[in-house]
């Protein structure tokens, strides 16, 4: 399990995956100032940003991530988010929202209009991880891939396998992903062993697979912006 510092300057673990799909993360903030920033995110996005905030001493920052498996329901994301920021609005004058569109079909974009909030570029992590500008432009060529990220990899079977039921109905693989041709993991991390769970991932549902190093993208730069 990672070790993460809390903002109250003690060493915490940082709940696993699983934790992070169901129930998300809650980190007990400090006293806010003018200064600080609180950051609404995906569950998914926990570690990441978590090493960003870390690696660049943003320690003006704090994190709050909704259930990562919300992705499975797109819907229910703006919702959440307006849910989450009218809980923490009394502590925080500064709130960015670090979602892309992530399939709400505009309707997050128009939440944090609503609320006079900013959020990350993009349609959904995928562009943003790749970066928005060069995701675009392969989008027509790539049209028949499909994208997992370091999370998406470890937590494979929660968001993909199960849900879709080829736990228990393997023949319907190819319904799902008979026009798909190639898996691209998007790999944040240089980790063999993930990189060893991705293949197996393509092998199990059929598909070429392809590694790109990404890093964190355009998400490393969203969030560079906010200046203490």
């Amino acid at each position: 399990m990672a070790r993460v510092l809390s903002h109250e300057g003690m060493i915490m673990d940082l709940p696993d995956d699983d934790h992070l799909t169901r129930e998300g993360l809650d980190l007990a903030a400090p006293p806010p100032t003018p200064e600080r920033v609180l950051l609404i995110a995906c569950g998914a996005l926990a570690r990441e940003i978590l090493d960003l905030i870390a690696r660049n001493g943003w320690s003006h920052m704090d994190l709050t991530c909704l259930p990562a498996i919300l992705h499975n329901h797109p819907d229910r994301i703006p919702d959440a988010v307006e849910e989450a920021v009218q809980k923490h609005r009394a502590s925080h004058a500064r709130i960015f929202v670090v979602y892309a569109d992530c399939g709400t079909g505009g309707r997050l974009r128009a939440t944090c209009d609503r609320l006079g909030l900013d959020m990350v570029d993009g349609p959904h992590c995928y562009s943003f991880f790749e970066g928005n500008a060069r995701f675009a432009a392969t989008a027509e060529e790539e049209f028949t891939a499909f994208y997992l990220t370091d999370f998406l990899v470890r937590q494979f079977d929660a968001f993909v396998w199960e849900p879709l039921g080829l736990d228990r109905h393997p023949q319907l693989r190819d319904t799902y992903f008979g026009h798909y041709t190639k898996l691209v993991y998007q790999a944040q991390t240089d980790d063999p062993a993930l990189t060893a769970r991705a293949q197996d991932c393509a092998a199990r549902l059929g598909l070429a697979f392809e590694r790109r190093l990404t890093g964190y993208g355009d998400l490393e730069t969203a969030l560079s912006g906010l200046s203490a």
